[in-house]
């Protein structure tokens, strides 16, 4: 079977170990990051078709990954996401803007 996707690093280990052949490389900097930003877009449609704790740790691991390759500090991505909650709020109040 053809994937040319982003995997966790343990998955060909995981694979041969079924005793199945595995092809791989390792993506330069041009392809992981794309490979990463498709990645994204794959767990969150994952997430959304099974609202599970497995399926957004899957999300939380590619964003994790997303910060360590863009160098965004954990601090100041946290600053940003206090002052975006301080300016314009949260999701809380559930709030639907129908019209503008």
């Amino acid at each position: 079977m053809k994937y040319n996707k982003l995997v966790r690093d343990k998955i060909p280990a995981f694979i041969e170990s079924k005793g199945e052949t595995v092809v791989w490389h390792k993506a330069d900097e041009k392809e992981y990051w794309e490979k990463l930003k498709a990645k994204l877009l794959e767990e969150a449609a994952e997430f959304n078709k099974d609202e599970s704790m497995d399926e957004l740790a899957d999300l939380l691991e590619v964003i994790s990954a997303i910060t360590e390759y863009k160098k965004f500090g954990k601090e100041k991505i946290a600053a940003i996401k206090e002052k975006k909650l301080r300016d314009k709020g949260g999701f809380k109040e559930r709030i639907i803007l129908d019209e503008s």
